[in-house]
């Protein structure tokens, strides 16, 4: 029982790289979020890994870039819990396929959906369970925004496209 108690993984991501990391409940989901995914945008790059709770518990993968779904499966293995999701995008936000993924019928609970540096905090019962019981999204705020940096707020939406 040397494993009991909580852990923090993290997870560091590339320039341009976003994270969606959920909870899921049935061997499917990996077929079911790929397929969400690659409707979304012709242009999205993803890679999805599912950690399996019962039968066999294996990490399942799947996506349409190679280096992203190798990582989703290391971060998927760091994580270790089961029926936990995590979902890598490049060419694409969180924003643009969020409600899809809600929609998934397998699909309970999105944790996180972020480009910060992610720190999963996972507990470890000493036996044969982990399960991820937080996380910590990117780094404490320094302050509250004055009339100047809303303003800018405002502007870096619409230089993005954002809002009009």
């Amino acid at each position: 029982m040397e494993n009991t108690g909580i852990r923090k993984v993290e997870i560091d991501l590339h320039d341009g790289v976003n994270i969606i990391l959920g909870q899921s409940h049935f061997i499917k989901t990996v077929e079911d979020l790929y397929e969400t995914l690659v409707s979304a945008s012709p242009s999205i790059k993803f890679g999805v890994a599912f950690n399996e709770a019962s039968g066999e518990r294996l990490i399942r993968f799947d996506g349409n870039d190679s280096a992203l779904v190798n990582t989703a499966v290391k971060f998927a293995e760091s994580i270790g819990a089961g029926h936990s999701f995590v979902i890598l995008l490049k060419d694409a936000y969180p924003i643009n396929v969020i409600n899809r993924i809600k929609a998934v019928d397998e699909v309970l609970n999105i944790y996180a959906a972020t480009a910060n540096p992610l720190k999963v905090l996972v507990y470890d019962d000493g036996e044969e369970g982990r399960a991820i019981i937080g996380v910590i999204d990117g780094k404490k705020p320094f302050g509250v925004e004055n009339d100047e940096q809303k303003e800018k707020r405002h502007k870096f939406l619409r230089d993005i496209g954002y809002k009009r």
